[in-house]
C-alpha cells in the first residue's frame, strides 16, 4: 500500500455494493498515470451527488454531535443501501465546495468535532460490516499493482510541507523509535541534527522505494492485505511512535493492522494516521470511497477504538492550509488530516 495517488470525489458513495456500483462514464473520466495525482473531470454522478448535498443546511453538523447518526451512516454503508439520500441526518456539514475540483471540504473545526469524547461500546459500526465495505474494484494481489516503484508525491507541495512539519516538529521527539507503516521512498521526516531518532523502521510494498528512503534505518517488504491474520515482524513494545501516511484507505483488514500496531507500540506511545482525499481508486476500500472527509475521520477513529488495541485519547486535527474567503476560512490546495491516539 503506497502513498495515495488520486483525488477522491464524494461521488464515490456509489461504490458501496458487493458489485461495486460505479457509473462507467464517471470511471472513464479518470486516467492512470503511473501513480501521479489526477483529479476528476466530471460525470453525471458528480452532478447528482452535488445537487443532493446542496440542499442540506447547517443542521448537518448533528453528525459530529450524535453517535447514533454516525452509526446509521456506517450501517447504510455496510449493508449497501443508498447513500444519495437528502436526509440531513445522513449528510455531514462539509459546506465548502472547491470551485475547481467540486470536492466538498469540511468547515473549520468540523474534523476536530467529528470524534466523540466518549465512545459507546454498543455503537461499533463494524459489527454489521458486509463484504463490500472492505472490498475493492481491483481485488488482484497488491504485489502486482505495486511492483513498479513510484517516486512521486501524491499530495501537493503545501500538503507535503504540512505533513513534514507535523511529523518532524510535533509528532517525533529525539531518541524515538519509529515505525512507518505502508512506507515508501519518503517518510516525510526532516533530517536534522536536533531530531536524532534511535530507530526508523519502514514497512512497505516496494523494495526500491524503501531502499531509497533516507530516513529509514531498516526496512522490510510486507503485504498487509495478503492475510487477515496480520503479524508485523517486530517484537512487542518496540516503538515509541507508529505512523501511517496516506495509506489507511487501502487496508482491507484495518482493525487487525491497528491491533498489531498497538502490540508493537510501547505503553504511552503514540499512533498517528495521516490522510487526505487522494487515492488509487481501484485499490481503495468501498467504505472509504463512499464517504467524505468528516466520515473518513470518524472511520479512522473507530479503527483505533474498536481494534481492541488499548488506544485512548483518540483525537483528530485538520492540518490543511486555509485562507479567508468572505466570512469563511476555506481549505486551499490538498487537504490533510491526522487522527492520533495513545496506547494505555
Amino acid at each position: 500500500m503506497p502513498r495515495q495517488g488520486y483525488y477522491m470525489s464524494d461521488v464515490f458513495c456509489l461504490f458501496v455494493t458487493s458489485s461495486h456500483f460505479l457509473h462507467a462514464e464517471f470511471v472513464s473520466s479518470y486516467i492512470l498515470s503511473n501513480g501521479a495525482s489526477l483529479r476528476p473531470v466530471g460525470g453525471r454522478g458528480s452532478d447528482l451527488w452535488g445537487s443532493s448535498r446542496g440542499r442540506v443546511n447547517d443542521e448537518r453538523s448533528m453528525l459530529s454531535q450524535y453517535p447514533l447518526h454516525r452509526r446509521k451512516i456506517f450501517e447504510s454503508l455496510f449493508i449497501g443501501s443508498t447513500l444519495l439520500s437528502t436526509s440531513p441526518s445522513l449528510i455531514t456539514n462539509a459546506a465548502t465546495r472547491d470551485p475547481k475540483t467540486g470536492i466538498l471540504l469540511p468547515s473549520v473545526g468540523e474534523i476536530e468535532s467529528s470524534l466523540p469524547k466518549e465512545w459507546d461500546e454498543n455503537d461499533n459500526p463494524f459489527t454489521s460490516a458486509g463484504v463490500s465495505s472492505f472490498s475493492r474494484l481491483d481485488s488482484s494481489p497488491d504485489a502486482i499493482f505495486y511492483a513498479e516503484p513510484r517516486f512521486v508525491e501524491h499530495v501537493d507541495a503545501q500538503a507535503v510541507e504540512a505533513m513534514t512539519s507535523y511529523i518532524s516538529d510535533r509528532l517525533l521527539h529525539p531518541g524515538d523509535s519509529v515505525l512507518d507503516l505502508c512506507s515508501s521512498w519518503t517518510s516525510h521526516i526532516r533530517l536534522s541534527s536536533s531530531l536524532k531518532l534511535k530507530r526508523v523502521a519502514g514497512l512497505g510494498m516496494n523494495s526500491k522505494e524503501l531502499e531509497a528512503n533516507p530516513a529509514l534505518t531498516e526496512w522490510a517488504v510486507l503485504d498487509l492485505n495478503a492475510e487477515k491474520k496480520v503479524i508485523l515482524p517486530y517484537e512487542d513494545e518496540s516503538f515509541d511512535v507508529v505512523m501511517c501516511q496516506l495509506s489507511i484507505d487501502y487496508l482491507i483488514h484495518p482493525l487487525e493492522v491497528m491491533g498489531e500496531a498497538a502490540r508493537v507500540l510501547k505503553h504511552g506511545g503514540t499512533i498517528a494516521i495521516l490522510f487526505s482525499n487522494r487515492l488509487f481508486l481501484t485499490k481503495a476500500i468501498g467504505l472509504w470511497t463512499g464517504s467524505d472527509d468528516v466520515e473518513h475521520t470518524y472511520t479512522v477513529g473507530s479503527y483505533l477504538h474498536y481494534c481492541d488495541g488499548g488506544f485512548t485519547d483518540i483525537k483528530a486535527e485538520d492540518l490543511s492550509k486555509r485562507q479567508q474567503k468572505g466570512k469563511n476560512e476555506v481549505i486551499v490546495g490538498d487537504p490533510l488530516y491526522v487522527v492520533t491516539a495513545r496506547k494505555k
